[in-house]
């Protein structure tokens, strides 16, 4: 991979990891669509894909770096037996955490091997869509008010919704959105819990491969420049998604984006030979 193909890969991990549009779906499918094969083999790949998870993680940190200081002092309080909102809150992420990691550790390779077949991926990408679309109609048909907080076990709900991001053409965000509607959140709730909740998942992924930026220091300045642009990209989807979804956004906006992405990818790949 040249210099250029890096630099877009971070971009488009930026943008996709945060829109309900499915990151990992993406960068499958839109490298194998220009004919641009992922070498997981190669040795700048690794570094470089450790520091996009940790560019997407600080943008998500700076962004609502005021929600997680009050999260953080919320917590400690609780712990002293001070309850207050802010603690709850941050029980409420802790619990919806929980879910995806321990499927995600357990099953992670066993649904890599199963979705190396992009036609697959491409459905999945369609199904995110209709999903969307359910999940849109979900929020509109709502006729109670909405809840101020989840309860524990709404959270753990919500939190189980994250599970099917491990496969590849779901979209974490969008899942977690649908699941908080369907909880009683309203659009802007439920997307803030969803960013606020993805926080721990995207920055562990990156915290935990940490030692593999040094197995290869030649590639320590692609990998930070790959970083520092996924940051970027990914602060400014933040800051779009978070206004889009305060005012008259509808998640139903992707789900057409990623039915009609989708059906593209399924017709390329059924007509054209998957790279090797």
């Amino acid at each position: 991979m040249n210099l250029w193909f890096l630099i877009f890969l971070s971009v488009l991990q930026g943008v996709t990891e945060l829109f309900p549009v499915s990151s990992l779906g993406h960068t499958l499918l839109v490298p194998a669509l220009f004919g641009v094969h992922i070498d997981k083999h190669a040795p700048q790949l690794i570094p470089f894909l450790v520091a996009l998870h940790l560019g997407t993680a600080l943008a998500l940190l700076v962004y609502f770096r005021h929600r997680w200081i009050a999260l953080t002092r919320g917590f400690f309080a609780s712990l002293a037996g001070r309850h207050n909102d802010e603690g709850h809150m941050m029980w409420a992420l802790i619990i919806g955490t929980i879910p995806a990691c321990v499927v995600g550790l357990l099953l992670e390779k066993r649904l890599e091997m199963v979705f190396k077949d992009l036609r697959i991926v491409a459905v999945a990408l369609i199904a995110n869509g209709v999903l969307l679309w359910l999940g849109d109609r979900l929020e509109r048909t709502r006729q109670h008010k909405a809840p101020e907080k989840l309860n524990f076990r709404q959270a753990f709900l919500v939190g189980l919704a994250q599970i099917g991001a491990l496969i590849p053409g779901f979209s974490r965000s969008g899942l977690t959105m649908i699941a908080g509607s369907a909880t009683g959140l309203d659009k802007e709730k439920a997307a803030e819990f969803s960013f606020l909740l993805g926080t721990p998942i995207i920055l562990a992924a990156g915290v935990l491969e940490i030692p593999k930026l040094f197995k290869a220091p030649e590639q320590l300045g692609t990998a930070l420049l790959g970083g520092v642009l996924t940051a970027i990209a990914a602060w400014f989807s933040l800051r779009f998604l978070m206004h889009y979804f305060e005012g008259r956004g509808r998640l139903s906006s992707f789900g057409t984006y990623c039915v009609i992405a989708g059906a593209l990818f399924l017709g390329w790949f059924l007509l054209h030979p998957q790279p090797t």
